[in-house]
């Protein structure tokens, strides 16, 4: 089992099905088992979102292995697990989500270079088809032209 000393774990599908609107950096809420299994690089973020409970913000659905060499104290896989932001960023967040359309993603997951666990969460807007189709063009006329400018 090999830890790495930087974990950057993405949501590769984020920035295709959303508009990005704003970007906050949260610290995690994690218990021993979890952070051992993080910095060996054994989690998900693709399925997640993030949702208010109780005037606090939590990340659903986000994926953490369990550790190997834990025993009975190994944790849930798929559990709530709480973010930890600014009074003021929590309150901004919560007015924005209140307009339609509007939701709360991850898009990375790292540790920091004092050892924390991070999470990059942003606002974002969900994209309606042509946006995707629009998005999957300009993708292939760039490698188009990247072909063309290689060539000459």
């Amino acid at each position: 089992m090999k830890i790495e000393k930087t974990v950057n774990i993405f949501n590769k599908r984020a920035r295709f099905e959303y508009e990005i609107l704003d970007e906050y950096e949260a610290g995690l809420v994690l218990t021993g088992t979890e952070i051992k299994s993080l910095r060996s690089s054994k989690a998900s973020i693709t399925e997640s979102f993030c949702q208010f409970i109780d005037e606090e913000l939590y990340v659903i659905n986000m994926m953490i292995d369990e550790y190997k060499l834990g025993t009975f104290y190994n944790h849930k896989t798929k559990r709530e697990r709480k973010l930890l932001l600014h009074n003021y960023e929590l309150q901004k967040l919560k007015k924005k989500l209140k307009d339609v359309g509007n939701t709360i993603i991850p898009l990375k997951l790292y540790i920091n270079d004092n050892g924390k666990a991070k999470l990059l969460i942003s606002l974002a807007k969900g994209k309606k088809l042509f946006d995707k189709r629009e998005a999957i063009k300009d993708r292939e006329n760039k490698v188009n032209i990247q072909r063309i400018l290689k060539k000459s």
